[in-house]
């Protein structure tokens, strides 16, 4: 059960002009259900995107590197096979679903960018994905129905809507996100689409959305895993809109990165097995570096999390976990919620156990970290470890 976390309406989600939606089921892994999701560009949509840093990344990561630049007239997102360690063979058979969706709409295959998430190391079914194309495209699908179609191991879609009036006039930002395993920082860490109507160069999206990926997707981490086929993409139709000073400029970041954060902390609170909400953040630190990386030591220890199910302040395993990134620990005050729990890397006088727990026995709370070195910060979200989460991960391929 996710935490905190429900189905979005699909009335509060924006339609974007500009882009169409078409779900349909392929029967990729499971028959019946919603797997593939196509979603088209208007002519003249520039598009930016993120994708995973890890080397052992999928063939459509590779494709969607290769052509990201390309005038992109489409999406086409599989669920059910993540078509990863699946060598040429699985470069050509993502190419095969981009030129049989080019021929239906009539553009170029590098026009097409592919995604898929699910099983690694399965052969495509790219048979399957071409059968569908046709239905997907006549469909007229919502967002709602676009975030169901990607989801894996998700138990709630993840979709999010905002708008923001620029001086133009009003523009809508709507984004979806799947995720709930192989969770860590490290770009991006999921799939994710968001799409907006204000007009926007390629260069300027390119570098918004990095700057909105460090403040969202990059902040959460599940289980530490950085995955194969992790992506993360921001359309921008031109439909309405531009921001045409630098007020507007910055309102519309921070609508996509409001949208981004909702989709990021989604994942977390729908973390496989996810029974806790964990905000980690550290403080007066001497860099944000240096704080991202003792927030990351927190969120990625398996003894911490697992104590954060537990609602067990075990206080020792936070505080090793912060010791083990090298940073002195002399001068570290401690706290969970509003509690002082530790000082100078021994227990606080003052503290008592029930207060600890009472914390952690919390649905949401808070592990708040000041080194007292500096006044830089940063903050990550994470969950607690389960024992859903290594059932589902056990049967994972069954």
């Amino acid at each position: 059960m996710a935490v905190n976390l429900a189905a979005p309406d699909a009335a509060d989600l924006l339609a974007i002009p500009g882009v169409q939606l078409g779900v349909a089921m392929a029967g990729i892994k499971k028959p019946g259900r919603k797997d593939l999701l196509v979603m088209r560009l208007v002519p003249g949509t520039t598009l930016a995107g993120v994708f995973t840093r890890n080397r052992f990344c999928a063939a459509p990561v590779i494709l969607c590197r290769k052509n990201i630049d390309n005038a992109i007239q489409a999406l086409v997102v599989n669920t059910g096979n993540a078509n990863a360690g699946t060598g040429e063979d699985g470069v050509k058979r993502a190419g095969a679903v981009c030129e049989a969706l080019a021929s239906h709409i009539g553009c170029d295959a590098d026009e097409v960018l592919p995604f898929s998430t699910g099983v690694i190391m399965e052969p495509l079914p790219a048979e399957r994905i071409i059968a569908a194309l046709p239905k997907a495209l006549l469909a007229r699908s919502n967002w709602l129905s676009a975030a169901e179609a990607i989801m894996t191991t998700d138990t709630v879609p993840k979709a999010f809507s905002k708008k923001v009036r620029l001086s133009g006039g009003a523009v809508g930002v709507t984004g979806i996100a799947k995720g709930a395993g192989m969770i860590r920082p490290d770009m991006a860490t999921m799939l994710g689409f968001i799409a907006t109507d204000a007009r926007v160069s390629r260069a300027k999206l390119q570098a918004m959305l990095e700057r909105i990926a460090e403040r969202s997707f990059n902040c959460i981490s599940v289980d530490g895993d950085t995955s194969t086929n992790d992506s993360l993409i921001l359309a921008a139709t031109g439909a309405g809109a531009a921001p045409s000073t630098r007020r507007d400029a910055l309102k519309l970041e921070a609508a996509i990165t409001d949208v981004a954060r909702h989709l990021a902390q989604a994942i977390v609170r729908d973390g496989e097995g996810a029974t806790k909400f964990v905000t980690v953040r550290v403080e007066r630190g001497r860099s944000r570096d240096e704080c991202r990386r003792v927030a990351y030591a927190i969120a990625h220890s398996p003894l911490v999390k697992t104590a954060f199910f537990a609602s067990d302040p075990n206080l020792g395993r936070i505080l090793a976990a912060i010791g083990n990134t090298g940073v002195d620990i002399g001068k570290l005050r401690l706290y969970l919620d509003e509690y002082p729990v530790a000082t100078g890397g021994g227990r606080l006088g003052s503290y008592k156990e029930e207060q600890g727990a009472a914390a952690m026995k919390k649905p949401e709370f808070t592990v708040r970290a000041v080194l007292n070195r500096g006044a830089a910060e940063a903050t990550v979200w994470t969950c607690d470890f389960s024992y859903d989460y290594v059932r589902i991960n056990a049967e994972y391929r069954t």
